[in-house]
Formats: structure tokens, sequence, C-alpha cells
């Protein structure tokens, strides 16, 4: 897909491409793959574990958000094409559902009980926002820094959430 993503949008490649140039059957790809957005899926997921790993293992959620655009730079062929997308299994709501349910599962480790209704909402909005951030900032050239982009989103995060944050020493 990587190979296929150097001169084809995603909704433009087709798995027969990405079978010939893997050198795999379609069956093959169909026994480990939904489709071909499940296999941009997959990818993204293994560039941002370590990450997450990290920021879950005590250190801050604007270190975890640095390394992630480190990542989102090193390999900005693919998030370039894979944010092009807006289909069904798309890689911006894979990565809403990711961090959204890191943050979840973050606070419910931290405090021992999952986040109420209002924080859930108070995070959905902030990592769609926060989707919609990084997606701006590859498309229009990376501008800013990873620092200053993880800056700006930590200032974008709303006040109790940053508090919530704060208090379990994340933030």
């Amino acid at each position: 897909m990587k190979t296929c993503m150097k001169t084809s949008d995603p909704e433009n490649i087709t798995v027969t491409q990405i079978v010939e140039v893997c050198g795999v059957s379609r069956q093959s790809f169909y026994r480990n793959f939904i489709d071909k957005y499940d296999l941009v899926n997959w990818y993204f997921d293994r560039l941002l574990e370590q990450s997450f790993k990290e920021m879950g293992k005590g250190e801050t959620v604007r270190d975890g958000l640095i390394k992630k655009f480190r990542y989102i730079k090193k390999e900005r062929l693919f998030f370039t094409a894979g944010f092009k997308g807006d289909e069904q299994n798309n890689l911006k709501e894979h990565d809403f559902f990711m961090i959204y349910e890191f943050y979840c599962s973050l606070i419910r480790d931290k405090t021992g009980t999952p986040p109420d209704k209002h924080t859930r909402k108070l995070l959905e909005m902030y990592c769609q926002a926060s989707i919609y951030m990084t997606v701006q900032w590859l498309m229009k050239g990376m501008k800013e820094s990873e620092e200053e982009l993880a800056d700006l989103m930590i200032d974008a995060m709303p006040v109790s959430l940053s508090e919530q944050f704060a208090k379990i020493k994340i933030l």
C-alpha cells in the first residue's frame, strides 16, 4: 500500500495492485484485512503504537503528541495520502477511535474508573478537533514544529479536561 501510495491516492488503489506489488494472492490479503483501508489502518496502528506505549509509561500528553507528529512527519507520504480519503473505514475515522480509546483507557488506568459521560463528550470533541488540526498541519506543509503543534493542541484542550489530565499527572 505504501508503495502504491507514491503514485495514487488510497481511493484509487485496488487490492489487485496491492497484491501484485506484494507478491501475494488476493486470498492471502483478505485473510488478513477486510479491505484496503483496513490495511492502511493496520499500518497506522503500527506507527503510533510505540508513541502511545511511551505516553502510557508516565510521559506527558505533550511528549506523546510530539512523538506522534514526528512519526507523521517521517511517514508524510503515507499520511498525506491516507488522510485524503473520507470513505468508510478511513484513516481519520480510525485515528479518532484510536486516540479517543487511548485517552479513555489512560484515565481509567490512572483513576481506577472510566471517564464519566461529560468527560467522554469533551474527549470526543477534543479528539475530533486534534485530528482536524493534524490533517491541516500535514496538508499545509507542516510549517509549525512538532513541539509548536503539541503546545497548540494542549492550549486548545477544554479546561476541565486539562485539569483532569493535570490531576492524574499526564499534563
